[in-house]
């Protein structure tokens, strides 16, 4: 598919084999990428490290993002064994179970400041380490939802929060784009997967975009994979800044 043999990848935010970002380590790797894989805590480790060996990943780290200490080790790890960085991808997102299923309007400040550290600022954090390891150039990926762009029933909060990080893609994109830095949102349709098993009535939701998106077939977390390791090749040097629809074209049907 696209050649990406000896580019140094960082995936951040596997927390099992439904995972979109595995989906994304797994393309990037079939592709021939060198991984760096990180998971979540001590309880999160045994289900996220047999799938990193798996791959045959060269760094395997604790990162909770929101520890500036774990972060600051991380990059020092990457830089200590490679020297460089070509492909970031930032798969993470949280908010409080009260703040996500209570009304926006509802949403405690405390929350909406939590949730967006982690969902937002986390992705700025983790470029910012990135930059000074991608001197001739390389890639940002993170990951948003269609609740970001319209609203999306029992999707809370976060619909603002990813609505935050699609604009924040665009500032780091028209900001890293002479350095040769391209940033990009991923948006899948709706699909299974842990963190989406928090939202009400989710299951709904699937079946309906099954019904109404062009191809009648929900996305996969190899389909987001496949398009992560399009972006990370250097056929998509002159792509940056969007955000990508990955989701059978459930997004265009109103």
């Amino acid at each position: 598919m696209f050649d990406l043999t000896g580019q140094k990848a960082l995936v951040v935010g596997i927390a099992n084999d439904q995972s979109i970002a595995y989906g994304c380590a797994r393309a990037l790797r079939a592709q021939g990428a060198d991984l760096a894989i990180t998971y979540l805590n001590a309880k999160a480790e045994p289900y996220v490290r047999p799938l990193a060996e798996a791959l045959g990943a060269e760094i395997i780290l604790p990162l909770d993002v929101a520890d500036l200490d774990q972060t600051d080790a991380l990059f020092g790890a990457i830089d200590a064994r490679w020297g460089r960085l070509d492909t970031l991808l930032h798969s993470v997102a949280f908010s409080r179970k009260e703040d996500l299923h209570g009304r926006v309007v509802d949403c405690s400040a405390d929350g909406f400041a939590q949730a967006m550290d982690i969902s937002v600022h986390s992705f700025l954090r983790l470029i910012r380490k990135a930059e000074p390891l991608m001197p001739d150039g390389g890639t940002c990926m993170t990951v948003s939802f269609m609740g970001a762009q319209k609203v999306v029933d029992n999707y809370g909060v976060m619909g603002p929060v990813k609505a935050a990080l699609e604009a924040t893609t665009r500032y780091a994109a028209a900001e890293l784009g002479p350095k040769g830095i391209s940033v990009h949102a991923l948006s899948p349709g709706p699909l299974k997967t842990r963190a989406a098993s928090g939202i009400a009535e989710f299951d709904s939701l699937l079946s309906d975009a099954a019904e109404r998106a062009p191809t009648h077939q929900l996305a996969t977390i190899d389909d987001v994979g496949a398009y992560a390791a399009f972006l990370a090749s250097r056929a998509a040097f002159n792509v940056t800044g969007g955000v990508h629809q990955i989701d059978g074209g459930y997004s265009i049907i109103g």
